[in-house]
């Protein structure tokens, strides 16, 4: 199981929360908690392929939030969109 732990200004007004739910409702397998209070969403992603890095921004950026990760970004979630690690 992955964990990843979003911060998103903005996140507790009453419509992004609902907007938030609307995207989310897209992903069925990935579970969430939101802590409004401090405009955190926590993420449980079972399956690495069910929602990846470049996915969490575009739900964000649908609610016209930014999302910043909090802590290391995990591998599993990485998109190869941006750079590729060359050995």
């Amino acid at each position: 199981m992955i964990e990843v732990e979003i911060y998103a200004p903005g996140l507790r007004k009453e419509s992004a929360m609902m907007q938030l739910r609307n995207q989310m409702d897209h992903f069925p397998r990935v579970r969430y908690k939101v802590d409004a209070r401090h405009d955190l969403v926590y993420f449980e992603i079972d399956r690495p392929g069910d929602l990846s890095q470049q996915e969490i921004d575009q739900i964000f950026e649908a609610i016209e939030l930014t999302p910043r990760f909090v802590g290391q970004i995990p591998e599993e979630l990485r998109s190869g969109a941006a750079t590729t690690r060359l050995i």
